[in-house]
């Protein structure tokens, strides 16, 4: 690493994260992008007002739109770690469709499915949303939507591997496709 290299490396692992993970490995490469790029991390994934189990949720429709290994393979964990149940992970990881008990979990749910499947959403999902956290809910959400596909594009194209070099998401399609996201079940 050179100077600024190293400076960027230090501040991320003394930061939050207190890691060197995922696309940031490759970002370092450019070292004022991967700054900026673990600052806006940060604040996404630490400091937004939406609760963390339902970040993690969002973060794994992401993973999963995205066949992102790497990705799936941090966030799982994490996920589950914030109270995500593990039917839902697993529903998923399998690309089916979850069983929602609560309206929240349901509504950010569907937000990231149609915003990821569509490019936008339905008046009654981004209604459901600013229910939630009136309107700075709908631009954090997607924010981290947006920021989690890039994650996950980077993660991909870069070609970083999983922890243990094996693929943790199947796709009926192949691993070069995009998975499509079903839609929930449970209260909206």
């Amino acid at each position: 690493m050179d100077a600024l290299q190293r400076e960027v490396y230090e501040s991320i692992v003394n930061g939050p994260r207190g890691r060197l993970v995922g696309p940031l490995r490759a970002v370092l490469l450019v070292p004022e992008l991967a700054r900026r790029w673990s600052q806006f991390g940060e604040y996404l994934r630490f400091s937004t007002s939406l609760p963390p189990k339902l970040k993690e949720l969002a973060i794994l429709v992401t993973a999963r739109r995205w066949n992102s290994q790497v990705e799936w393979e941090i966030h799982s964990q994490a996920a589950l770690d914030a109270g995500l149940s593990a039917g839902i992970v697993g529903a998923i990881e399998r690309n089916a469709a979850p069983t929602f008990e609560d309206a929240p979990g349901a509504a950010v749910y569907e937000f990231t499915r149609q915003l990821l499947m569509f490019g936008d959403v339905e008046e009654p999902t981004h209604d459901a949303i600013v229910a939630l956290w009136d309107e700075v809910g709908v631009v954090e959400l997607t924010s981290l939507i947006g920021y989690y596909s890039m994650v996950s594009l980077m993660l991909n194209a870069q070609r970083i591997p999983t922890t243990h070099g094996e693929l943790v998401l199947q796709t009926p399609l192949g691993p070069k496709q995009l998975s499509d996201i079903p839609p929930c079940a449970g209260p909206h």
